[in-house]
């Protein structure tokens, strides 16, 4: 990839060496990085710890940054309308992935856009399992240790 655009990727802590988060309106921090320098910005996810709605709430902060793709392990029907309707890019990763080779795989092409959503709605909502459990674990050291 040759053009210089905002990727977003989901990731369970705000270092490019994280892995990618297991559900997009759950995620505990928002990676934007600029896909020809590499520089990055670790966003928080202000909607991670309220009710409902957590997936148009985290696509709003997405498309306010104005990225032009989005990664994630999964993507439920509410957050990937928002996401569609605001022209942004879908990509899927697998959890076992870091953030830098998220980055790798989106500059050589290997990323393959999806069209539908990747979850049931509230997929993320108290079924995120230990995953997301441990995202929230880590999330609250970093926040302890002022990151």
């Amino acid at each position: 990839m040759t053009n210089k655009i905002k990727i977003c990727v989901c990731a369970v802590s705000p270092e490019l060496n994280s892995k990618v988060s297991p559900a997009f309106g759950r995620s505990p921090y928002f990676l934007i990085i600029d896909s020809e320098t590499g520089e990055f910005k670790a966003i928080e996810n202000s909607v991670l710890e309220t009710g409902r709605g957590v997936g148009v709430g985290a696509s709003q902060i997405i498309v306010s940054h104005k990225v032009k793709a989005v990664v994630c392990s999964n993507f439920g029907p509410n957050a990937f309308s928002v996401l569609k309707m605001s022209g942004i890019k879908i990509y899927p990763a697998t959890p076992d992935l870091t953030v830098k080779e998220i980055l790798e795989k989106y500059k050589n092409g290997e990323l393959k856009e999806i069209k539908i959503p990747t979850a049931p709605g509230h997929f993320g909502f108290n079924r995120g399992g230990p995953g997301f459990r441990r995202s929230l674990r880590l999330r609250r050291r970093f926040r302890r240790r002022g990151r």
